[in-house]
């Protein structure tokens, strides 16, 4: 038996006036889901445990079995085991942004969060920022290093592992003053970096030539999401399957490499819009071919259209999931005369309207080759609520789709 998982990050939404009071799953044009879904146990997942946060790190551990309320310790260290960091045991991983906020008013309290990814930054140009940080910034406990576009880590010696940090994606639009570090609180450390990183920044080359093109300046870090360093069962000693990860985010593959599953780096994966959906699919063949048993495949590009606000790049990037990467990787597998299960959903809905996460539960269908069922007519949120099934804890979904249970 083969298994495939497939994630459109964020993909689940909320009925949207231009769309004509659809949601981007229910406007999008996606054959292959709906026709696998009309044949599939269709339903309704919360993979977001009560009273957690809706992030990605926290749904797409308990998708992979691994229950976040025990194996969570924040999406920075998975992102620092992707990106080759090793973590002493007092380092405390931070993801650091590097946002746009507005340049009027006075002091940094005064600023406005425009966008929490500066208009989806180059890694090349992110680079070039982050070692200004760190030059301007020098200190002996902490050294920042550079992730991909907009998302960076920060390893800091002895901080807080449980720091409360406002997320930026949250504060889209808002005044960014009562959203700091507070000095009250244990957070002066954090409020000087970021504020003494916005004076580094702000007349950096960089986005003085970013500006010039009509582009937003990275024009400060932003921290968040602290944690200590990670460490998950395996997962082929888990369920006796090897498994391959395929993500452009480095938190998707540290959760892969903290699992010991293979994590395959695609060429093009970018976490937005623009990505190589064909190379995703074209990855996820090979993975079978080279023996992989269980292959998941992430794609951020439906998440990052939300936190923008893209309605059409969202409908859009559904559409491409499914022509570029679902389709594909079924026709090799249906042609591979072996039995195989396809799992697809959403790890959090990332509404449009709110351009953040919540924590409802999301659709998701389980295609059985060798068990046809009657399943929804077209995969979708509401449909999807219409069936019997609901599964409250999401990390028990893998039990369904290996073991049947």
């Amino acid at each position: 038996m083969k298994y495939l998982v497939v994630i459109p990050d964020g993909m689940a939404d909320r009925s949207i006036d231009s769309l004509g009071k659809k949601t981007p799953m229910q406007a999008a044009i996606k054959p292959c889901m709906d026709a696998l879904c009309q044949k599939s146990l269709c339903g309704t997942v919360l993979n977001v445990p009560e009273g957690m946060v809706p992030e990605s790190d926290t749904a797409n551990l308990a998708i992979l079995s691994y229950n976040p309320k025990v194996y969570s310790k924040g999406r920075s260290p998975l992102e620092a085991m992707s990106m080759g960091l090793s973590m002493a045991d007092d380092d405390t991983a931070i993801r650091c942004n590097l946002v746009a906020l507005s340049e009027e008013g006075s002091c940094y309290e005064d600023k406005i969060m425009i966008d929490h990814s500066a208009d989806e930054i180059s890694t090349e140009e992110a680079d070039q920022l982050v070692a200004a940080l760190n030059e301007g910034l020098a200190g002996e406990d902490w050294h920042l290093y550079t992730g991909v576009s907009y998302r960076h880590c920060l390893l800091w010696k002895n901080a807080s592992q449980n720091y409360s940090f406002m997320r930026p994606h949250d504060i889209l639009g808002q005044q960014i003053g009562e959203h700091l570090p507070k000095e009250e609180n244990g957070g002066g450390a954090f409020l000087q970096f970021q504020k003494k990183g916005y004076e580094i920044l702000k007349d950096h080359p960089v986005n003085v030539a970013r500006k010039a093109k009509g582009l937003r300046p990275a024009n400060s870090p932003w921290l968040w999401s602290p944690g200590g360093k990670p460490s998950l069962p395996s997962f082929k000693e888990k369920w006796g399957l090897r498994g391959a990860i395929i993500s452009a985010v480095d938190l998707i593959k540290g959760i892969g490499i903290c699992a010991g599953m293979e994590v395959i780096e695609v060429e093009g994966a970018t976490g937005n819009y623009h990505t190589n959906y064909d190379g995703k699919a074209q990855a996820a063949i090979s993975a079978y071919k080279d023996g992989a048993d269980f292959v998941y495949i992430h794609v951020e590009a439906p998440d990052e259209c939300g936190h923008r606000g893209e309605v059409e790049n969202k409908v859009h990037s559904i559409e491409k999931i499914d022509q570029q990467i679902l389709r594909p990787v079924y026709e090799y597998l249906q042609d591979s005369e072996e039995p195989f299960k396809i799992l697809v959903l959403p790890d959090h809905p990332t509404p449009i309207a709110l351009r953040t996460h919540t924590s409802e539960y999301v659709p998701f269908f389980l295609f059985d080759s060798t068990n046809a069922r009657s399943g929804a007519p077209v995969f979708s949120e509401e449909n999807a609520r219409q069936c019997d099934t609901v599964i409250h804890d999401g990390s028990t979904l893998l039990d369904l789709m290996i073991k049947g249970v």
